[in-house]
Order: structure tokens, then C-alpha cells, then sequence
């Protein structure tokens, strides 16, 4: 089961849209929610490899925050995804923890950035990549995510237009623009 969690049009792409592909009636909410998590996990590695591409660098360690790093679950997949480790730090409000060493270091309480990180974030637990696991997810990204996901990006205009002639709706609603089938919001 393979999720292209293209669920929100960009600039570049304004008709991307998602897809759950491989999906079968032997599939639980369970296989739905991993194949979501995988999805978003190859998404992100989309982006991490772009960073280094234009970088130079090689990311060699992720952290993790938000609410999916709660789960020890999420946090193993997604070191054995990208085959790095990856650590979450005390609290899973890590925008809140940024936005206080932001402040912290405006009001000087702290000389710099670096200063308060050390002295307000704390390494919880580290998770480390199963090479086996990652080889296989490797496998997928290259063989099976970036062919289905190059194919998905753009819908043609054309389609957009027959699809809602079929359906008897407004091209903006089957795009997602309204929620109105006649297209007035």
C-alpha cells in the first residue's frame, strides 16, 4: 500500500493531487495509517535529498517533534526509512520549545542560539535504522514512490475539464477549490 500524500496543491504544482495506490479489501485502518506515515516519511525524504543535492552536505542525523514523535512506533520507521538516526527531545512541542529560545536568546537571557539549545533541550531517546529495513524502504523510494510520484504531480488541465463534464460539477470543486458542485463558494 503506497500513499503520495499530495493533499494540498503547491504553487509549481497546483494540480497535484493525492493517491493511495495498491489498496485491496485485506487492508485495515492499521495498513492505512502505516502507508500514511510511510507516505509523509517519503515525502519529507523528497526534501531532505533536495537539501543536500543543493547543499552539499549530507544530513547525517534527524530529530524528531510534533505529535507523531510520541509514537516509538513513527520514530522507528522513520529511522528505518531514511537510514539515519533519529532522536526526539524531551517534549513533542517542539514549536513551542522554539519559540522560547527565540525569546530567551531576544531577551538576553541567553548569549546566543546555540547557548540556549544547550541549556533547554534535552535528548530523550535515540532510535537507530535497521539496515535490513532500510534497504527494502530504499528500495520502494526509488523503484515504486518517485515513479508513481513523477507520474501523479500534475493532472492534465484537459482531464480536470472532462472529469467535471462527466460528473456534471464545476472544474474548481472537483479541484478542490469549493466546496460547491455549481462552483460558487
Amino acid at each position: 500500500l503506497l500513499v503520495l500524500p499530495h493533499w494540498t496543491p503547491g504553487l509549481s504544482t497546483p494540480n497535484t493531487r493525492g493517491a493511495m495506490i495498491g489498496f485491496t479489501d485485506h487492508h485495515t485502518k492499521y495498513h492505512m495509517y502505516r502507508a500514511i506515515i510511510e507516505g509523509l516519511n517519503f515525502a519529507l525524504m523528497d526534501g531532505m535529498y533536495g537539501m543536500e543535492r543543493r547543499s552539499g552536505q549530507k544530513i547525517r542525523h534527524l530529530y524528531l517533534g510534533g505529535g507523531g514523535s510520541r509514537s516509538d512506533e513513527i520514530c522507528q520507521i522513520t529511522a528505518n526509512m531514511f537510514g539515519l538516526p533519529v532522536s526526539r527531545i524531551q517534549t513533542h512541542e517542539s514549536c513551542a520549545l522554539g519559540a522560547a529560545i527565540c525569546s530567551f536568546v531576544s531577551l538576553g537571557k541567553f548569549t546566543s542560539y546555540e547557548d540556549a539549545i544547550a541549556h533547554m533541550v534535552r535528548i530523550r531517546d535515540t532510535f537507530t535504522p535497521d539496515a535490513e529495513e532500510h534497504k527494502l524502504y530504499d528500495r520502494i523510494y526509488r523503484e515504486v514512490y518517485r515513479r508513481y510520484e513523477a507520474g501523479i504531480r500534475e493532472i492534465p488541465v484537459w482531464a480536470v475539464i472532462r472529469l467535471a463534464e462527466l460528473y456534471h460539477v464545476s472544474t474548481d470543486y472537483l479541484l478542490g477549490l469549493t466546496d460547491e458542485k455549481n462552483g460558487h463558494a
